[in-house]
């Protein structure tokens, strides 16, 4: 196998700390493949790579790990540790339902109340994705399409749900980050139909366009960090 590329070192920004610009890094290069399905999170290479002590990286890592992205400790090899998660087929596939159920359940909500001051966010979100050149970058695709579901969920205003939701997407971030690229038209064209719904109050085809979006959206090509077996 060989040497991946150094991560590049996190902005550094006075009001943000270390630990989060470690964690919003790791997370990133995880879900671009850039660290790799199986390979372990070395607090003392990534300390080296990204610029700051092992402390800011320690709690990244353990971040990671209640995200579903990294396996915890005991999963490791020799117990010690930590590596990036890879997700078997029926794993992903169990998530997926989850996910596929509860964005259901948020469209409908969004579609009952009507939010005047969020459904316009939206939209405008949903412009510059569909603005989007066929040559995006597979990370501004993934975050702008993270960001569309992240205001879907406001917009569905049920805080319980909101706190189910998201670190399920976060888990679920690994399945959709590659196909992001190649279904990024459609994707597009799907939001827009789910936001029509919400817009014009019917629930019913609110929550049917959602579940049905994350379903196909998962069956595109295998995603990276997802074992083929199953």
């Amino acid at each position: 196998m060989s040497r991946r590329l150094p991560l590049p070192r996190p902005l550094r920004s006075s009001g943000t700390p270390l630990s989060q610009q470690a964690l919003a890094t790791l997370r990133e290069a995880i879900l671009a493949g850039r660290l790799a399905p199986g390979e372990r999170l070395v607090e003392e290479r990534l300390s080296a790579e990204l610029g700051m002590s092992r402390v800011p990286i320690r709690e990244a890592i353990k971040q990671l790990v209640v995200e579903g992205l990294a396996v915890p400790a005991a999963e490791a090899p020799g117990g010690r540790g930590a590596q990036v998660a890879t997700l078997s087929s029926d794993a992903a596939a169990e998530l997926i339902e989850v996910r596929a159920v509860l964005e259901g359940l948020n469209a409908r909500l969004a579609a009952r109340n009507q939010a005047p001051d969020k459904l316009p966010r939206i939209a405008a979100l949903l412009a510059r994705g569909r603005a989007l050149p066929e040559d995006a970058p597979a990370a501004l695709l993934a975050a702008l399409n993270a960001d569309y579901h992240a205001l879907l969920a406001d917009a569905g205003t049920n805080r319980a749900l909101q706190e189910l939701m998201r670190p399920l997407r976060e888990r679920t971030e690994m399945v959709f980050h590659r196909n992001s690229v190649e279904r990024a038209a459609l994707d597009w064209q799907e939001h827009a139909l789910i936001l029509t719904a919400i817009a014009e109050g019917d629930e019913e085809l609110a929550a049917l366009l959602a579940a049905r979006h994350v379903r196909r959206a998962a069956r595109a090509p295998r995603p990276m960090g997802v074992d083929p077996v199953g």
